[in-house]
């Protein structure tokens, strides 16, 4: 369904009409994963830093924020319901883990009045598609990652399925599976948890 057919949709539903809040999240430091998502006004952002940690970022529970003008900037409460703080055109960065850590900014697409999507506070209308790396031994796409390569050899540690069953590095473990998150081969993370988010 399209995002146009599919707010028409929900706009003849039962229901409270309210703010709601197209975002375009995207990690700050490559800009290559992203998302787009249509937040209740009524939700905080605390909604939305849990929404972050389980489609991109939980590893350890670490603890984050959000801030206007980066990390100097000026830190905006996790209770704050998104109608208090959001404006169209504005951006947000979400820091997940001071020390190893995750860079996200919230760019406030649009807004609008209307009915959610959804009963979740939160819903995902589009991402980016899983980046395509190659095998650092054949060229073909990579689907793992070696985190010896990457922290003790300083090398990218991307693998294909048959380089990555006989891989001779097992001081971290067996290779990790690529995922489709900006965390990817950060601190401890493993993937997203289970949808829906």
């Amino acid at each position: 369904m399209c995002w146009g057919t599919a707010i028409l949709t929900a706009n003849q539903k039962p229901g409270k009409e309210q703010k709601l809040y197209h975002l375009q999240v995207q990690d700050a430091w490559e800009g290559i994963f992203w998302l787009h998502l249509e937040m209740n006004g009524s939700a905080t952002l605390g909604d939305l830093d849990n929404y972050l940690r389980a489609i991109w970022l939980e590893c350890c529970g670490h603890l984050s924020q959000f801030s206007i003008g980066g990390w100097a900037g000026e830190e905006i409460p996790m209770d704050t319901r998104a109608e208090r703080v959001f404006e169209e055109g504005m951006v947000l960065t979400h820091i997940y883990d001071f020390g190893t850590s995750s860079e996200t900014l919230v760019r406030v697409v649009a807004v609008r009045e209307g009915r959610s999507l959804t009963h979740h506070p939160i819903v995902l209308i589009a991402r980016n598609n899983q980046p395509e790396v190659p095998c650092v031994e054949c060229g073909q796409p990579a689907s793992w990652l070696c985190m010896e390569c990457l922290y003790e050899l300083d090398e990218p540690g991307t693998l294909c399925d048959k380089h990555a069953q006989n891989h001779p590095h097992e001081d971290y473990g067996d290779p990790i599976p690529l995922v489709n998150s900006p965390r990817v081969g950060m601190c401890g993370y493993d993937g997203p948890a289970e949808p829906p988010y």
